[in-house]
């Protein structure tokens, strides 16, 4: 049963109550199917999210081939049902997929990639662009200090998780669950997306996973979360 049906026309409620409908569901019910338009509404969504300077140093992976899911078993442990005794996300989800982030071959600075982004994607004046590069720069260099492969990856993967939560908060609008997962070997799913999926791994790095579709059964335990005192401070 859709829980979501209930929700009502109010704006506010419906948000609130989206918010609190959604939860990391690490079973899904594997016969039922994500309608294709409302995961292309979640696809749309994560697409037009915002990024860092509009970098968009991100590319979305879609794995739905149960073969090509089964590449991620023996390292994902957050995805693999270990935990549950089950097939996991990766044997039940309707639609499953990672999230890669840039690295600095195109993420640095001045680079080739970037001027070509800002020309053909941002379709902005040469003029504008020479004050992207500069304060870029100097947000990478001076503000932020991020100049190494590694820092540069990481501040792309901050910009994919942005991506995943509107995603996640689309799915749950919809009355679709959804699931980010972190719990994998870094190392081996990069070598895999080398090997099986053709990723060029020098350009992109593997930031986070996730799986949507309909949960098997509903939470054991309510949603709990820190007090809105104890969250927020104003001043």
């Amino acid at each position: 049963m859709n829980q979501m049906t209930n929700i009502a026309p109010d704006v506010n409620t419906q948000i609130i109550d989206s918010f609190n409908f959604r939860h990391a569901t690490k079973v899904f019910d594997a016969e039922r199917r994500v309608d294709e338009q409302d995961f292309e509404t979640i696809l749309e969504a994560g697409r037009l999210s915002p990024t860092s300077f509009g970098h968009e140093p991100f590319k979305i992976l879609m794995i739905q081939s149960p073969e090509k899911r089964e590449l991620f078993r023996e390292f994902s442990w957050g995805a693999n049902g270990m935990m549950s005794g089950t097939t996991g996300q990766l044997g039940t989800a309707s639609h499953f997929g990672i999230i890669l982030a840039s690295t600095s071959e195109t993420m640095t600075a001045g680079s080739d990639y970037l001027v070509d982004h800002y020309r053909n994607v941002k379709q902005l004046p040469e003029e504008v662009i020479e004050i992207f590069n500069g304060a870029y720069g100097r947000f990478q260099t001076t503000d932020h200090n991020i100049t190494t492969d590694r820092e540069i990856t990481d501040w792309a993967g901050k910009q994919a998780y942005i991506v995943l939560a509107n995603m996640m908060t689309a799915g749950a609008l919809l009355g679709v669950d959804s699931c980010p997962i972190e719990g994998f070997d870094m190392a081996r799913t990069t070598e895999t997306l080398e090997e099986h999926f053709g990723v060029d791994t020098s350009k992109w790095k593997p930031a986070v996973m996730f799986a949507f579709g309909y949960r098997a059964k509903d939470p054991e335990y309510p949603k709990t979360r820190r007090s809105m005192e104890d969250t927020v401070s104003w001043f």
